[in-house]
């Protein structure tokens, strides 16, 4: 009828619909699937997934590989996203194109790329032998530095899109009244800068900590069955051992530490 208001909730229903099947039912299956020891419910799964240290070593590789990427990506993308708002207006579109290309390239490709540059006859290793600084080839692939620069060049991209996003919201006077005030450069950074972005700094720290939980491809090309992750432990016992239960429980493990991170993040971004 002309003028009858439509109810939101009929303008929302598809998209809950849509979002309980794909995402919401799965997510309930996989929580009782991991409760669930033979016929019964219980706690058995996690007793098992903790009470083996091999697990909780991998766990624990997990957490440290996302967070020293994600501090590393913030370390590098801050004065990288600082510096770009000083370029000419008319080239700051370039870079930032320059920024998206590696996004639009295949993580796979990406990864067997650092495969040549860090093997045994790779650049790197090339690079030393002839500078003398090495007398033979480093083995650099299969340990867990092939996997923090891989990661890191995976995901610095989206801190530094996220940063520059949050730098075009800031003054251009606040840092010269800073200076002008007798501020240092880095009572600037931590008084002015890094509170004023720290949205940016939130949701950059999100993305790439939850890509380092969640990422396969790179763990498993360039750390291989020595540096497993929790992603790489997943498939392992999905696709190889047939443990389901095993799998169920990693995958709420990795679920609960990217909630947990998220939120935490999100808390302290909303401070003052």
């Amino acid at each position: 009828m002309p003028g009858r208001t439509v109810t939101p909730w009929l303008l929302v229903t598809p998209a809950l619909l849509f979002l309980t099947l794909v995402f919401l039912y799965p997510v309930v299956k996989l929580l009782l699937n991991s409760f669930s020891v033979g016929d019964t419910f219980g706690l058995g799964n996690y007793t098992s997934f903790f009470g083996d240290r091999f697990n909780l070593e991998v766990l624990w590789r997990t957490l440290r590989v996302a967070l020293v990427v994600t501090l590393v990506s913030a370390v590098v993308c801050y004065p990288a996203a600082y510096g770009i708002q000083s370029v000419p207006p008319r080239y700051r579109g370039l870079v930032t194109a320059l920024i998206i290309v590696p996004l639009m390239t295949s993580p796979v490709a990406r990864t067997y790329a650092w495969l040549v540059l860090l093997g045994q006859t790779g650049i790197v290793n090339t690079a030393l032998l002839r500078s003398g600084l090495v007398q033979e080839p480093v083995r650099i692939l299969y340990t867990e530095w092939a996997v923090y620069i891989g990661m890191a060049q995976l995901f610095i991209p989206l801190m530094l899109l996220t940063l520059i996003s949050a730098m075009e919201n800031l003054p251009r006077d606040v840092v010269p009244a800073a200076r002008s005030l007798g501020a240092t450069s880095l009572q600037s950074f931590t008084r002015v800068i890094l509170p004023l972005t720290r949205e940016g700094l939130v949701v950059g720290g999100t993305l790439v900590f939850t890509g380092c939980i969640t990422a396969y491809v790179t763990p498993a090309l360039l750390g291989g069955a020595r540096v497993q992750l929790l992603a790489t432990l997943l498939y392992q016992k999905a696709g190889v051992t047939v443990d389901y239960a095993a799998a169920s429980v990693i995958s709420v493990v990795m679920l609960a530490l990217t909630l947990t991170v998220a939120g935490v993040l999100r808390g302290r971004g909303g401070r003052t």
